[in-house]
């Protein structure tokens, strides 16, 4: 180990100032002994270049690890979300094919109706007078607004609840799309 002072000086100078030579290499020896043990100290806690690199090769090792779990939970999470997709695209086709067949079946309803006002109506004009013919005409005109105006209700309903599930699924794959982009960039 290399000594930063020149010792003999030091024991020279204490000579000088009064100490005798035995006393002043004792000094010396001493203050050698306590620089050697702090030293000591002070390399135990100190890192020598070799173990900076060698923890630093882990640490980026580590930190790749990381960077592959992140991808593949990334493609995981992607197919996840495709898969859930495609079952959403799935039961809203199905909820398309429900309301239409719905619709159908409410326009033949309707029709049925309507045909059997009408072949009602015939049989008051045949039997009444002008007065009851203009009384029943009014109420059938009555009966079909008020069931067209429900069919236009219940097809616009319909029309919305597709529109909040195809809403909903876009805005899901989107909020996803947007949170893998945000956490790998």
């Amino acid at each position: 180990r290399k000594l930063f002072f020149d010792t003999h000086a030091l024991v020279c100078l204490l000579e000088e100032n009064g100490f005798t030579t035995q006393q002043s290499e004792i000094i010396v020896s001493a203050l050698v002994k306590i620089m050697n043990t702090n030293l000591d100290m002070i390399y135990k806690d100190m890192v020598t270049k070799v173990q900076q690199e060698i923890a630093l090769q882990q640490i980026m090792s580590h930190i790749g690890g990381v960077k592959k779990d992140m991808i593949i939970l990334e493609k995981s999470e992607f197919s996840a979300l495709r898969s859930e997709n495609e079952k959403i695209k799935l039961e809203l086709l199905q909820i398309k094919k429900q309301v239409m067949d719905e619709i159908t079946k409410v326009r033949a309803d309707n029709k049925l109706n309507l045909n059997l006002e009408k072949s009602r109506v015939k049989e008051l004009v045949s039997f009444a007078g002008h007065a009851q013919q203009d009384r029943a005409l009014t109420q059938t005109d009555r009966k079909i607004d008020t069931e067209v105006a429900g069919l236009k209700t219940m097809l616009e309903s319909h029309k919305l609840d597709n529109i909040k599930y195809l809403a909903g699924s876009v805005f899901t794959c989107l909020t996803v799309a947007l949170g893998f982009y945000r956490l790998w960039m």
